[in-house]
Parts: C-alpha cells; sequence; structure tokens
C-alpha cells in the first residue's frame, strides 16, 4: 500500500541518500514531502524527473503523513517525534536520539527484523559502524556462536556528513594547488592523516563511537554475554567504512564454513581473492547495498581453531544509514 511519507532532513548527506534509494527501490508513495531547516526552505529537489519543494520543518509538518524518514540530528529528531507521532506517523529515526531507549527497536533487517513489530511509533536505525559489522557478524554468530569480537575501524568523513566530505575534497584541491590546508568541519586534517574518531571520550575512555559499537550490538543481537572492544579511527577515504574484525567463536570453525555461511547471507558479498591480493575497500564498496568482506583467515593466536580474521567495507550513507531505514521502513 503507498504511503504518505516525510523526510526530515531532506537535504544533508544522508536525506539525498533516502531520495535516491526511494526511487531505485521504487517505494510505493502516496505522497512525498520534504523537509529540513529555515535555512534550506524553498530550495528543490529532484525526485522521479519531478522537482519537489523543501518545506520548513515545524510541529504541524506532519499532519496526513504515515511514515517520517528522519536524518536531521538528534536533538531534531527529540524535538519533533512528538508531533509526528500525535500525527500518527511512524517513524524509522537514523540518529543516536532513540539507539537505547527501553522499548523501542534498535533493527537492522537481516539480523532482527521481528523486532519491528515492537515498535510504538518509533524504530531507531543503528550506528552506521554498527550495522556495517552487525550483517556479516550476525549469519556466524547464529551459526558458531560469537564469544568476543575485536574490531577497529577505518572510517570515511562521510560519517560526518556532507559538509566534512565537501571539506576533503576542498583540501585534495588545495594541496594540488600548492595552497594551506585548511579545516573547519572535523577537528584535525583529514588529508593525509588518520586520527581517533571526532566523538567525545566517555568516563571509560572509549569514544562514543566505540561505545555505541559495544551497546547496539548487545542490543540488536539480544546478547549481552558477546565481549566486543572496538577502537574507531577517521581515515581519508570520502565514503564507505571498512573494519578490521577478530572473531572468538565458542568452538572450533574453519575458514571454509565461515565462507559458506558468508556466501547465503543476506547482504553480504565475498570479495577475496588471494592470488590477485583483492579484497574489500571502500571504492568498490561506494554505492552498493552490500558489505564487502574478504581475507577471511584463521586466527592462529587462539588455540583450538577458534579465532577468524574478516575485513569489511560497506556504504556509510547507504547501507549504513539510508538504506537500512528504507528496509525497515519496506517491513513495515
Amino acid at each position: 500500500m503507498a504511503k504518505r511519507v516525510a523526510i526530515m532532513g531532506a537535504t544533508g548527506a544522508v536525506g539525498v541518500e533516502f531520495l535516491r534509494i526511494l526511487e531505485q527501490r521504487a517505494f510505493p508513495l502516496a505522497s512525498l514531502k520534504l523537509l529540513a531547516s529555515s535555512r534550506s526552505a524553498g530550495k528543490t529537489m529532484p525526485f522521479r524527473g519531478q522537482s519537489l519543494p523543501v518545506e520548513e520543518l515545524t510541529d504541524k509538518s506532519f499532519r496526513g503523513i504515515e511514515l517520517v524518514l528522519a536524518s536531521a540530528g538528534s536533538s531534531i529528531s527529540k524535538q519533533f517525534a512528538p508531533a509526528a507521532n500525535a500525527a500518527g506517523a511512524v517513524i524509522v529515526d537514523n540518529t543516536s536520539a532513540f539507539r537505547m531507549v527501553d522499548g523501542i527497536p534498535l533493527v537492522v533487517p537481516e539480523v532482527n527484523p521481528k523486532d519491528i513489530n515492537t515498535h510504538k511509533g518509533i524504530i531507531a536505525n543503528p550506528n552506521c559502524s554498527t550495522i556495517i559489522m552487525n550483517v556479516p557478524i550476525w549469519p556466524l554468530h547464529v551459526a558458531f556462536g560469537i564469544k568476543r569480537l575485536v574490531v577497529s575501524t577505518y572510517q570515511a568523513v562521510s560519517g560526518a556528513g556532507a559538509k566534512a566530505m565537501a571539506e576533503l575534497e576542498q583540501q585534495a584541491r588545495d594541496w594540488a594547488a600548492g595552497k594551506p590546508v585548511s579545516k573547519s568541519v572535523m577537528p584535525h586534517q583529514a588529508l593525509f592523516n588518520v586520527f581517533s574518531h571526532n566523538s567525545k571520550i566517555g568516563a571509560n575512555g572509549y569514544n562514543e563511537e566505540e561505545n555505541k559499537m559495544v551497546n547496539e550490538t548487545h542490543k540488536i543481537f539480544h546478547d549481552p554475554r558477546i565481549a566486543i572492544t572496538a577502537t574507531c579511527v577517521r581515515v581519508a577515504v570520502l565514503r564507505a567504512h571498512s573494519e578490521a574484525v577478530n572473531i572468538q567463536f565458542s568452538r572450533p570453525v574453519s575458514e571454509q564454513q565461515v565462507r559458506q555461511v558468508l556466501a547465503a547471507a543476506p547482504g553480504v558479498k565475498i570479495v577475496d581473492d588471494r592470488r590477485a591480493n583483492y579484497h574489500p575497500m571502500p571504492l568498490d564498496a561506494s554505492g552498493q547495498d552490500d558489505v564487502l568482506v574478504g581475507r577471511i583467515r584463521q586466527d592462529p593466536s587462539l588455540e583450538g581453531g577458534v579465532g577468524i580474521d574478516l575485513f569489511i567495507s560497506g556504504d556509510q550513507i547507504r547501507k549504513g544509514a539510508a538504506l537500512n531505514a528504507v528496509q525497515i521502513a519496506e517491513m513495515l
């Protein structure tokens, strides 16, 4: 059945991707309303051969709306969610506002689709790094039981939004022209650099991104027993996150068993050509729905054959954000 849909944060990087995915997947729309701040009101955005106007987001924006795809920042989601729910709309929220709230489902469709049915007006979209890791890790957990995960991320600037992407591009142009490289969006120069993820470091010494990967995975998997530790960094990549994942299983597992499970897993594509030394890369993952998985190998440091290493890449804006939300909306 066609839905009356609104996109909250329509002019941002994820909002633009929402439009692209809704069009590509022929999502059934009775109407589509684009909402953003007053600064963007009056602009138009292309969709299905038309130019749709961008309207200012207010409490009255949700009249007649059945579904809201939200990606305008956590404070905006908290401010306007009550009005959207009061108007009868279900919110699929891409911010951190509701992810760890008890009673609000946190969903990766390839992992816990049944949790969608427990919603009371809001469904949370997980953090991008969590989604990209969970898509290939979940089927391995189901098959073999995971005891511990050690993950190191290589996160593109796309995770910080369209302005961060534009800043990296400008830094590259300035460097090529022999000009000074400046920064204003990211805390450090992104070009030719790697730095700790630009989120607040908590009392436990882990930054917010690292804590999200731990806490969200426990909630999505409904299994707090899995030991997880993460190190999240930014790299000079425009789009698509990569992650090195070390897995300790509860029993011996071979490379071949892992490959068999991943080959049949939804949302996963194996890219693992040892002869050509060709494995998952952000350039290949960008624009793809699937999470690319490679470098599948036994970890010899763990006795008994219980350890496996993987390297994965996934499009942060697409599967790590907009696509995951649209998949949830399709299941609704």
